[in-house]
């Protein structure tokens, strides 16, 4: 392996920045314009944004590249001014606005301030990426200058593969010569050789190639990278660097888009065979799709705010799109090339101040809940095997459509309803449980077949013909913990829902409406025990709520962890009981749901039960208020 020495500095304050002059040769657009980090000001053109489609070049192991090891310095080298935005001039000055705070550099870099200039948009990314927090060794510009000579020699031309960990990665161009694209290879390449632990990473050609369009040269834009790479910051993570890592911020974007768009998911799960690997190009959506002058804004806002930005930008496209598809009354029958196609196409739809007014309009939890989630979700892959890049993706088709059988649901239906599951679950297929059909009408026997299995999804059809259920999260030998007393259990992530004669889900109200609670602040000490800390729920010490069931409030104590604490109670301040009650049992029958009416109650002998709204789900009734029941199932989630 190639041994180098590390060294530490960033780029000297005063260097001059060149950018070249434009189409009719007017040399005044920024030529050597004073970097300084601190001081020093800079003239910012102004107008409007334009840009043409996106060349991308899909990479495999087997290809090779020419690499020239010259360079000639100057911001902008690599860029053909021709297809970037024409930007019109203004003096400004810069001293002020990159000595603001972070706070302040976001308003900024949300309302498209960088916009306004060139020069200062080159400015404001290595200022706002030299005060990441990264690890002590970090390489650093001097380091590429040593390794690339080292690699490609001083003068002359030699071939080089990139990294394994970019096989068949997208590499978007956007606005760059020949000579730039040469440049990001040779980037790529050293990455390679000084960060040995990354195995995996789509989206690092797009972050080198976007960075080198406001890079003074390659040195720098590995210098940049590196910090992104490296950074260390508790609160903010930039560049997945496993598949592993990857295929959770998948599964992550798929369970956000699950709550946040679900008519958008339930077209896609409907004109889809596999959800997942449509969710699996998220990134490629943003970067690689998009066009330049969106792509650029979204990394402004990116360097500032870390992934969490990306999920709400990549969602408010999603939504935008589901729009098109209902105006157009569209029959979408390749849902991918049609996602592809309205990336491309995003002009005719929306501007880029509005993708990003929308985006941060979307109430996301916060970044923690987030982050749980995404541990929950590698925790699943773990469990699964699937840690390395599967030649065949076919383990996300969790329902097999020719084996599946089922009383109540088809399996077209089922797959509908594993897609509103959350991603670490439904990567597992589904095993029955229990059945009326074979187990009889006894709630005893209900509980001895459910018991030991956490979550499970309860599929009831009325005599009617009308089918409703319920996702629940809990194990239901929780009911045992309130020592006879009957108290309400379960997590957030549970949801009812109807099937026929329509098909919609209802979930917990404040993922609806999160701004009707807000996160519990925590102490070090509390967050660190939250993640080995349970989710199990019991009576309030208190007695019992008041409410027509009588039920007592949930209140997590300590025991064993089943389940990740994502959308857990004791998580948010609550202002309202009977909002969190989600599930229940005793001998008398099972209640999903409550506060004002219960979603699903069912009499101890399964034949008989009511629908009505509830606080917890907001939901209307599932189907006819009164019912009988027909067939009842459980379903588990085969080696969850």
């Amino acid at each position: 392996m190639l041994q180098v020495g590390l060294s530490f500095s960033s780029c000297p304050e005063g260097t001059a920045i060149d950018f070249p002059s434009d189409k009719s040769g007017n040399q005044s657009r920024c030529n050597s314009v004073l970097v300084n980090s601190e001081e020093g000001d800079m003239e910012a053109p102004q107008g409007t944004i334009s840009s043409p489609p996106i060349s991308v070049v899909i990479t495999s192991e087997a290809e090779t590249w020419d690499i020239d090891a010259s360079s000639c310095m100057g911001s902008g080298q690599f860029v053909d001014w021709d297809k970037m935005p024409e930007l019109d001039q203004e003096t400004k000055s810069h001293r002020e606005i990159l000595s603001k705070t972070t706070r302040e550099l976001k308003k900024l870099a949300r309302e498209g301030y960088w916009t306004t200039s060139h020069s200062l948009r080159a400015q404001a990314y290595h200022h706002i990426i030299q005060h990441i927090p990264c690890r002590l060794v970090t390489p650093d510009a001097l380091v590429y200058k040593d390794v690339a000579i080292r690699l490609f020699g001083k003068q002359n031309v030699s071939s080089h593969p990139l990294p394994e960990f970019l096989e068949g990665c997208f590499m978007p161009m956007y606005c760059l010569t020949r000579e730039g694209t040469t440049a990001v290879k040779k980037i790529l390449i050293c990455i390679g050789n000084l960060f040995p632990d990354i195995t995996y990473c789509p989206i690092l050609p797009a972050i080198v190639t976007l960075l080198l369009h406001y890079n003074e040269d390659e040195a720098q834009c590995f210098d940049n990278v590196s910090h992104l790479i490296a950074c260390n910051d508790s609160h903010i993570s930039y560049i997945d660097q496993s598949f592993l890592a990857h295929k959770a911020s998948c599964m992550t974007f798929g369970d956000l888009a699950n709550k946040h768009c679900p008519t958008a998911h339930r077209l896609i799960a409907s004109a889809s065979e596999n959800v997942s690997e449509v969710y699996s190009e998220w990134l490629t959506w943003l970067f690689g799709e998009l066009p330049f002058d969106y792509a650029i804004r979204i990394l402004d806002v990116y360097l500032l705010e870390g992934q969490k930005v990306l999920y709400r930008i990549a969602l408010a496209l999603l939504r935008q799109y589901k729009l098109l598809v209902t105006s157009r009354e569209l029959e979408v029958t390749d849902i991918k090339g049609d996602l592809q196609a309205f990336m491309q196409n995003i002009r005719e739809h929306m501007t880029v101040d509005k993708l990003l007014e929308r985006a941060f309009g979307i109430r996301l939890f916060s970044r923690k809940e987030i982050w749980l989630l995404q541990m929950a979700n590698r925790k699943a892959l773990l469990e699964k095997g699937i840690t390395m890049v599967q030649r065949r993706q076919s383990f996300h088709l969790a329902v097999d459509m020719m084996k599946f059988s089922s009383t109540i649901v088809t399996a077209q239906e089922m797959r509908i309803i594993w897609s509103w599951i959350p991603e670490r679950f439904s990567l597992f297929p589904p095993v029955l449980l229990f059945s009326t059909s074979d187990d009889g009408y006894s709630l005893q026997r209900f509980y001895s077949c459910c018991e030991g299995y956490e979550p499970t999804v309860l599929l009831l059809k009325t005599t009617r013909e009308e089918v409703c259920g319920a996702f629940l999260t809990s194990d239901w030998n929780e009911r045992k913990r309130s020592g006879g007393t009957s108290s309400f259990f379960g997590t957030g992530e549970c949801f009812v829902f109807s099937v026929r004669p329509e098909m919609e889900r209802y979930e917990w109200v404040f993922i609806k409406k999160p701004e009707l609670t807000k996160a519990v602040p925590r102490s070090p000490r509390q967050r660190s025990s939250s993640l080995s800390s349970p989710t199990d729920i019991s009576s309030s010490p208190n007695g019992h709520v008041a409410s027509s069931n009588h039920l007592s409030v949930p209140v997590l104590q300590r025991g064993k962890v089943r389940l990740s604490p994502f959308l857990a109670i004791r998580h948010f301040l609550l202002p309202s009981k009977t909002a969190s009650m989600f599930m229940s049992g005793t001998q008398e029958g099972i209640i999903i749901g409550g506060g004002g009416g219960q979603a699903l109650c069912i009499d101890a002998d399964l034949l008989h039960g009511r629908t009505e709204h509830c606080e917890t789900f907001d939901n209307p009734p599932l189907c006819e208020e009164n019912f009988q029941v027909q067939l009842l199932e459980v379903w588990g989630f085969q080696n969850a």
